[in-house]
């Protein structure tokens, strides 16, 4: 995809909407560290990321609802592992960090929920995915789909999304990519 212009207008008119836009006109993603995500969305926990969790830090860092299980929040909106650490703000969970909060700024579908399919298609593994990204998030840098993100990013996102991969390299803060957890 050529940008231009047109395409300008198009990327300008989706990221004021707030709603999320496909990958096609993502450049590239990195993670600022700035917490924004771990403050403004609620995190569902699937039954095995809650058993995990729960056994690690007791049923207090979770809040039960109908049929969910959800991480919970500090008084002031952000998660309960949610860490500062001078300027960035990290992730306390990075070991067991729940697959949404893996994939997050991007959304992967098997159909187009957010429209514009052609767009947002991202062929993997024999398989096709809507792909879409957040414009809340800080680290997405705009324009045409850079090496990195078609070869590494998407792929990495893919396999985490079907269950084949656990760990992130791509998909992940720099930082959080340094530290050895247990």
């Amino acid at each position: 995809m050529i940008f231009g212009a047109f395409w300008a207008q198009i990327l300008k008119a989706l990221v004021s909407s707030g709603k999320p836009v496909p990958w096609s006109f993502v450049h590239s993603w990195r993670c600022v560290n700035c917490g924004r995500c771990c403050r403004r969305y609620v995190v569902e926990l699937t039954a095995d990321e809650w058993v995990q969790i729960t056994r690690l830090y007791g049923f207090e860092v979770t809040i039960p609802s109908l049929g969910a299980h959800y991480l919970k929040k500090r008084a002031d909106g952000s998660c309960i592992f949610l860490y500062r650490v001078g300027d960035r703000w990290l992730c306390g969970l990075q070991h067991l960090k729940p697959k949404s909060c893996k994939l997050w700024p991007f959304y992967l579908r098997e159909k187009p929920v957010y429209g514009f399919p052609e767009l947002a298609k991202y062929s993997y593994l024999g398989r096709e995915f809507y792909v879409y990204a957040d414009p809340y998030c800080r680290g997405l840098i705009w324009g045409q789909p850079s090496e990195e993100l078609v070869k590494y990013l998407l792929p990495e996102l893919v396999e985490i999304k079907l269950g084949r991969r656990d760990r992130q390299v791509f998909s992940t803060a720099p930082i959080a990519r340094q530290i050895r957890w247990r």
